[in-house]
């Protein structure tokens, strides 16, 4: 056989799998809306939206996944089929910090798909207050970076609001100098927002060291003032480049490559056990000496593993904190249960924030 009737063989092989892929795809859908109609006529109440069971599916997916795709190359594919399924059933509306073109808008679409409503809002007071008028049914807002650290306002935010932690995820971060232009010589000002410039600082150092730095509310605005004036860049996201049509004049200009966001969904609904889950709380310590070692030693006496602890001023009184603090676990584990039920015997005030499914992509 020549190579070209070999070539002719393979397509026509593949021809027949994508017919069989359409099959396959188009039953999975033909049962989601058998599910909603199920959960529609019943009595029962029943949500739509089930992020331990999405997780449940997608580490399957990446366990019994033999190559050669990457195993989060094969759970993205998933993820999308999985979102347009869902919204034959119910189309999610979800809220982010905007505007369009952020990494949280990216952060969302990763962990929702593409089936979804995203809605942008200026600021993270103003997704938590979606959210909580049931105008939206979930929230996804920036909590760390693993460069620039924890971000502040979400924190207060968590401890004012009756809202609960129910998912996160993880995003690279990759910064890409955007402009009109096509040439670095040309620019005479660069705009992201103020982490961001941080972030590329050695970069902009060595390249545009004579570009003035503009710190802008965020990348999204810093991509959108730069599809309209001549001269200038935005370091911007992959999503920025498309949405506004700019030259990626430079690709990955971070200083640091493992440079990471967490983001956090935030919702209305307490998530049950997905088998591999984390807890977040908050808690406040009674003024006395040891009181803080005391409730942390609850967590070692349990065998429960503590991710991340933040203290913030508790708003209350002058130098009072209250303590933010990530476990792995969900609230229903025993040990996890122990731990808290002994933390509250030592504690001011605890409160749980959500069990949620660890992130899977």
């Amino acid at each position: 056989m020549n190579e070209k009737k070999k070539l002719e063989k393979i397509r026509a092989d593949i021809d027949s799998l994508d017919k069989r892929l359409l099959d396959l795809i188009s039953d999975r859908a033909g049962l989601a809306k058998e599910i909603a109609k199920i959960k529609m006529t019943s009595s029962e109440s029943f949500e739509f939206y089930r992020p331990e069971r999405e997780a449940q599916i997608l580490r399957k997916i990446i366990e019994h996944n033999k190559g050669p795709l990457s195993e989060e190359e094969m759970a993205r594919l998933f993820r999308e089929i999985m979102s347009a399924c869902l919204a034959l059933e119910q189309v999610l509306d979800i809220a982010y910090l905007g505007p369009e073109g952020t990494f949280t808008q990216t952060a969302a679409l990763k962990h929702f798909g593409h089936s979804v409503n995203t809605t942008a809002f200026g600021t993270i007071d103003q997704v938590f207050r979606e959210v909580e008028s049931n105008a939206s049914y979930y929230g996804v807002v920036p909590i760390e970076n693993s460069i620039e650290g924890v971000v502040n306002h979400t924190l207060d935010m968590l401890n004012n609001s009756s809202l609960l932690v129910c998912g996160e995820v993880e995003l690279r971060i990759h910064h890409h100098l955007l402009s009109k232009s096509e040439k670095l010589d040309e620019l005479t000002h660069v705009y992201s927002h103020q982490q961001s410039l941080a972030q590329c600082r050695e970069w902009l150092d060595t390249y545009l060291i004579k570009a003035e730095r503009i710190p802008v509310a965020s990348n999204g605005e810093a991509a959108h003032i730069a599809s309209s004036e001549d001269h200038c860049a935005a370091i911007a996201s992959d999503s920025a480049s498309e949405l506004y049509e700019l030259n990626k004049l430079a690709t990955n200009i971070e200083d640091e490559p493992d440079n990471t966001t967490r983001f956090l969904v935030i919702g209305r609904r307490i998530c049950p056990k997905s088998g591999n889950d984390k807890t977040s709380l908050i808690f406040s310590a009674v003024n006395k000496p040891g009181a803080l070692h005391k409730m942390l030693g609850c967590f070692a006496k349990n065998s429960v593993s503590m991710t991340r602890i933040e203290s913030r001023p508790s708003r209350r009184e002058m130098w009072d904190y209250v303590f933010f603090v990530d476990v792995e676990g969900h609230a229903e584990d025993d040990s996890v249960k122990k731990a808290l039920n002994e933390l509250e015997e030592h504690a001011a005030m605890i409160r749980l924030l959500g069990s949620y499914p660890r992130a899977v992509l």
